[in-house]
């Protein structure tokens, strides 16, 4: 099942810190709360474009932008499941791990074709109907390359490029990627020389691949196996600041019908109204445990649009007020 979670690597934002873009002022542009920078969260796919587009209009020319977080970023900043990939045993294996372990970040995924004498790696959206922005694009094709040239420790250059929307400077990607990068085509995909992916990775790792692989593969497994229930609450939980959902919004969200959608949640002894109270009880208390954000500011964040509606329910949930019950909280929890 497909659903609005993106896991957002904090890393990045100390990428943006090391190429001069301050991190703070991508998320106000953005309109996200600031707190994401220091806290590992997720986001929906609608803030990780927004996140990305913010990005794009700081750093200018989207060619620039895309190549200077591409060869910034450093790998000790990388998430576990590009860590696998940047210590795999080849490129081929590395972009084959990519390619698996995109499952668990969405909403890109990657198609991998080996014919003749080349290795086409195509990008697609699980959702068509909303295609990320063009940096993010070409971040990704250029990280693909970035992970060969790193882990081999060789020039590896591409043998053609392939962008569905201008990208900016084309020379200065035409430079970056070492081959023609053609703008305006019907896909997005990068094109290698398929006797590159048989080069060995320098930064190869049994031992780390050991104790990531077992970790990877069982959070793919639980992703596919999680119920019903896990799956809409979280989605609420991720959208309750753009305003109000209904079952039908979160039923087509998970590819299928409202009805389908009630039958299961019945199955699973549970109401998509529970579901929704749980999930704005939740988040309230982790927003709450955050001092940085004022009480009117978690109350929009949990979906309601006067605060007195919020102090109501949260009544009701806690037997407290906000306020005591997050200086009780900052009281028993210092470090915090």
């Amino acid at each position: 099942m497909k659903s609005d979670r993106i896991k957002f690597p904090t890393g990045f934002w100390a990428g943006l810190q090391q190429i001069g873009i301050d991190p703070y002022q991508v998320a106000r542009k953005a309109q996200l709360p600031l707190t994401i920078i220091s806290e590992p969260v997720t986001v929906t796919t609608a803030q990780y474009f927004s996140i990305w587009q913010a990005y794009s209009e700081l750093a200018g020319d989207t060619a620039s932008g895309i190549i200077r977080l591409a060869t910034a970023f450093e790998t000790t900043h990388y998430p576990p499941a590009v860590l696998a990939t940047y210590h795999a045993r080849s490129y081929r294996d590395a972009l084959n791990r990519m390619a698996r372990y995109k499952q668990l970040c969405p909403p890109e995924s990657l198609r991998i074709n080996e014919e003749d004498e080349q290795c086409t790696i195509e990008l697609e959206w699980m959702d068509s109907e909303q295609p990320g922005p063009p940096v993010l694009v070409g971040i990704t094709l250029a990280f693909l390359l970035e992970l060969g040239r790193r882990g081999t420790g060789q020039p590896i250059t591409a043998r053609t490029v392939e962008f569905s929307h201008t990208m900016g400077d084309r020379d200065a990607l035409e430079a970056y990627f070492g081959c023609p990068v053609q703008i305006g085509a019907a896909v997005n995909r990068l094109t290698l020389y398929r006797k590159d992916l048989d080069l060995p990775f320098l930064s190869y790792n049994k031992e780390l691949l050991e104790i990531l692989t077992p970790v990877l593969e069982r959070s793919l497994d639980e992703q596919r196996r999680r119920s019903t229930a896990e799956m809409v609450k979280w989605i609420l939980k991720r959208s309750l600041s753009g305003g109000p959902l209904d079952i039908q919004a979160v039923a087509s969200e998970l590819s299928m019908s409202d009805r389908t959608l009630q039958r299961r949640l019945t199955d699973e002894r549970t109401t998509f109204k529970q579901l929704l109270t749980q999930a704005r009880h939740e988040q309230a208390r982790e927003y709450l445990a955050n001092p940085q954000l004022d009480i009117k500011e978690v109350a929009f964040l949990v979906g309601y649009e006067d605060q007195n509606s919020f102090y109501r329910a949260f009544r009701l949930w806690e037997g407290d007020t906000p306020a005591h019950w997050r200086s009780e909280y900052l009281r028993t929890h210092p470090s915090s």
